[in-house]
């Protein structure tokens, strides 16, 4: 995956509500984060399914830092 998806990800994981983060199921979160990314930036099916792979490793990580908030 390009490193400007990785940062456009990131920072939508920071600038995003804690409490919206936290409060999804696994399957919830992915499907959020996918459809607030790609709002804000269109993806290939090729990045969708990196993206999507890639949210579902982090997803601790993500809660980690929702929680840090």
């Amino acid at each position: 995956m390009n490193p400007h998806l990785l940062r456009h990800l990131w920072s939508l994981v920071d600038r995003s509500q804690s409490t919206n983060l936290l409060d999804l199921d696994d399957n919830g979160l992915v499907r959020w984060l996918m459809d607030e990314f790609m709002v804000q930036q269109p993806i290939n099916q090729v990045e969708t399914d990196q993206l999507d792979h890639y949210i579902r490793a982090k997803i601790p990580l993500i809660r980690d830092l929702a929680q840090e908030h």
